[in-house]
């Protein structure tokens, strides 16, 4: 049986694993046997073979599916790694707390400038509207590990609360569904409506339980709340008391967007009320008051 990775080692080859996936996101081109070949000069150990290399690296993609983050595409996440691992990816996450923020690589970079006294947005004429999908409950594909570990990582390590702190990538998710509401709505010939789409987040707060005012081309209202990752599809995220009881009070008009994979080429999914045929949803704090 192989001797378990020691701290240095995940450390270095961590480090590795970034390095390729920065170049990936940024579109660099980059060789995996260079990666790899260096890697086992570094480690000095004959048990840190190629194959063992690229298979830890396929567990480091493991990792940061749970984590809610980006993985690279050649590597496909295999599970069965040791804790260790994991503690290795989040002291790497936590010492560069802005490695993905908004703007860092080109996919997910805002898509326009807002008026911080209108709302509007002055739109990149060719950005294209945001692809919705089906939820990936109502699809067909497998998904790569099973979504159960991998959701009771992201438990664990709370990627929802990771994402909800993450303020830059939530208001550049809202960002540009605001900017394929306006653009669903000026295809369809309702340039009226689509001038009074409203940042509601940004311009009146976020106590309404949506973050944008928006519309039907028949007029009706849409009310969308929006929750970005970098992560999977299947990374879990928090949503408020007040967005389930706005919710279920506005069946018929609120919708939530949930945007995924925003670091790469932004994708995303929506679910409509009731929320409980959707998700589980898991009480996570309480409000305690003296007697």
């Amino acid at each position: 049986m192989a001797e378990a990775w020691s701290d240095i080692e995940i450390d270095l080859i961590v480090a590795d694993y970034f390095a390729m996936l920065s170049d990936e996101l940024a579109g660099h081109p980059f060789n995996k046997a260079e990666h790899n070949r260096a890697l086992q000069a570094l480690l000095h150990s004959p048990q840190r073979s190629q194959g063992s290399i690229e298979f830890k690296h396929q567990n480091i993609s493991a990792v940061l599916l749970g984590l809610g983050q980006p993985w690279i595409d050649g590597y496909k996440p295999a599970a069965n790694f040791q804790n260790a691992l994991v503690d290795g990816v989040l002291r790497w996450l936590d010492a560069r707390p802005d490695w993905l923020a908004p703007g860092s690589f080109a996919m997910g970079a805002a898509v326009g400038e807002m008026d911080a006294i209108t709302g509007s947005s002055r739109l990149i004429p060719d950005q294209p509207s945001l692809w919705i999908g089906p939820p990936p409950t109502q699809r067909n594909e497998p998904p790569p590990v099973d979504p159960e570990f991998m959701a009771a990582i992201g438990r664990k390590y709370d990627v929802a609360e990771r994402d909800a702190r993450n303020r830059k990538l939530g208001k550049a998710g809202e960002e540009l569904v605001l900017h394929h509401e306006r653009q669903t709505l000026l295809q369809a010939g309702r340039g009226d409506l689509a001038d009074k789409v409203r940042w509601t987040s940004v311009l009146d707060g976020d106590g309404y339980g949506f973050d944008i005012s928006s519309f039907e081309p028949d007029g009706r209202e849409r009310l969308v709340e929006v929750k970005t990752t970098n992560g999977w599809e299947r990374t879990p995220f928090h949503i408020s008391r007040n967005e389930v009881a706005i919710a279920e009070a506005r069946r018929d008009d609120w919708h939530l967007l949930r945007l995924w994979n925003f670091a790469r080429k932004p994708q995303a999914f929506a679910l409509r009320p009731p929320l409980k045929d959707h998700v589980e949803l898991t009480p996570t704090s309480f409000l305690a008051a003296l007697r």
